[in-house]
């Protein structure tokens, strides 16, 4: 079979513009399907100022897309930009994306969020149409890109390079829905007839995810787990029932990491260079961490560590919850993230009270938060729910074994040391409590304290083929099948 010719329509991704695991995946996902001998082109808005920030080189193509939306004809101008041999479209908009954040100010979104993404959905799909051949699989993620698979079997069946097209909707979060007053129907010119609980309503408003859902081809998730949970009440978001009519076409693909770039034997930000069966860097990237925490050099003492959004999601009061009786125990915390003001204010005041065992950098450092992968002897993800997780995979590429909650992609990337002593690469916990957690981290503690055991641990999670490979054949299986038919 010929290659597929495939387009990515995204909000973000790295390293163009980023703000979270979203960027990761439609960064890195379409490089492994290139490797595989497949055409792949990435669609992103302009964003001015992330672009220069981020020291991207773009060019103009000379295509300009004249689109009404909101009363105004708006003026896009395409720009095209190759980075590590990918191609990216990109979107120009100034009024509406040459903003300092991708989605709002620190805490809150703008609020025209769905006249800047329904506009870049509607211009994507005419930068897809003219790439000049025709496109055999749309691929699109969250609600800034839900409508445009519904967009695309509703307006743009005319448009013969992408009329037969077929489309794939990846949720990554389904927490984040994108719902909005219904005046914007008419003031966007959105598809009216789909305005009902069948279509895209939702309690009376506009939700761009059931619209996805509703109208695209094929929605995946990204982890088996995940797929099953959102099934669910406790993890539905009001959506379940949904989706358990269109669950039909629905599956899980866990997510990967670029490991050229994730790599601690070529790692420029950590003290030494280390890898499975050489873990000799790791244990002086551990004593370097603990100096910079102002920590006892001590490779006996257990040094956990976290590098998380600081919010109930996270499970960060399962972590506050349980500090103070780990600190008495003689263990090391160290603690990289931002989010909720309240935890960041227990954290710091945990931190100011013991320095000497406990330190926590407010915000996000990219080679801090590497330092701390490399020297953590246990990483710590108590997640409530968690979709795929990045983090974890992380840890492990990095030799630090993960304490984590069986949900979600959590407990299909980490083999629990409960379910194989012989594979495991980390430790389950199922209770969301702080006991239940408590408990992990003890069996954790006494295991790195049975070197031969915390060896053979550590040497499987560096060893885990964390790498887009295996997703990108899932993908492509699904691609596959989809223009089959």
């Amino acid at each position: 079979m010929a290659g597929l010719n495939i387009v990515f329509i995204a909000s973000e991704a790295t390293p163009l513009a980023k703000t979270g695991g979203l960027a990761d995946v439609t960064g890195s996902l379409p490089h492994a399907l290139k490797k595989l001998k497949h055409q792949v082109t990435v669609i992103l808005p302009f964003y001015r100022r992330h672009l220069a920030r981020a020291g991207i080189k773009t060019r103009e193509t000379g295509r300009v897309i004249e689109m009404w939306a909101d009363g105004v004809q708006r003026h896009c101008p395409l720009h095209s930009a190759k980075v590590d041999g990918l191609d990216f479209i990109l979107v120009e908009q100034d009024e509406l994306y040459a903003r300092d954040e991708l989605y709002g100010p620190p805490g809150g979104a703008y609020e025209d969020n769905l006249l800047r993404f329904f506009l870049f959905d509607r211009v994507a799909l005419e930068a897809a149409d003219g790439l000049g051949r025709k496109v055999d699989i749309i691929h699109c993620h969250d609600w800034q890109t839900g409508m445009v698979s519904l967009l695309l079997k509703t307006q743009y069946q005319h448009h013969s390079n992408i009329a037969h097209a077929k489309t794939v909707y990846t949720i990554h979060n389904l927490a984040y829905q994108g719902n909005f007053p219904a005046d914007w129907i008419h003031r966007l010119g959105i598809p009216s007839h789909h305005f009902h609980p069948a279509g895209f309503e939702f309690h009376g408003q506009i939700n761009c995810m059931k619209a996805a859902i509703e109208s695209t081809d094929a929605i995946t998730t990204v982890s088996p787990s995940y797929a099953e949970e959102i099934l669910t009440v406790e993890y539905g978001c009001e959506l379940e029932g949904f989706l358990q009519i269109h669950a039909f076409k629905l599956s899980g693909i866990v997510n990967g990491l670029n490991i050229d770039e994730w790599n601690p034997a070529a790692d420029s930000f950590i003290e030494a260079g280390y890898g499975p069966g050489k873990v000799a860097g790791k244990k002086k990237c551990k004593k370097a961490l603990q100096k910079h925490c102002g920590f006892e050099t001590s490779a006996d003492t257990p040094l956990l560590t976290l590098i998380s959004r600081l919010a109930e999601q996270k499970g960060i009061d399962l972590f506050l919850a349980n500090a103070e009786k780990w600190i008495k125990r003689g263990y090391q915390l160290a603690v990289l993230g931002s989010g909720d003001r309240k935890n960041e204010h227990a954290l710091k005041d945990l931190a100011a009270r013991h320095p000497k065992q406990m330190y926590f950098f407010r915000g996000f450092n990219e080679a801090l938060a590497r330092q701390i992968y490399a020297g953590g002897d246990i990483f710590l993800m108590p997640s409530r729910f968690e979709p795929c997780g990045l983090g974890q995979l992380m840890a492990m590429r990095y030799g630090a074994v993960p304490v984590v909650r069986a949900t979600g992609g959590l407990k299909d990337t980490v083999i629990d040391y409960g379910s194989s002593k012989t594979r495991a690469t980390g430790i389950h916990f199922t209770r969301a409590t702080p006991r239940a957690f408590d408990d992990a981290v003890k069996q954790a503690c006494a295991l790195f304290r049975t070197p031969r055991i915390w060896s053979r641990i550590r040497s499987n999670a560096l060893k885990r083929d964390s790498s887009w490979d295996a997703s990108a054949a899932q993908y492509l299986k699904l691609y596959k099948a989809l223009t089959k038919t």
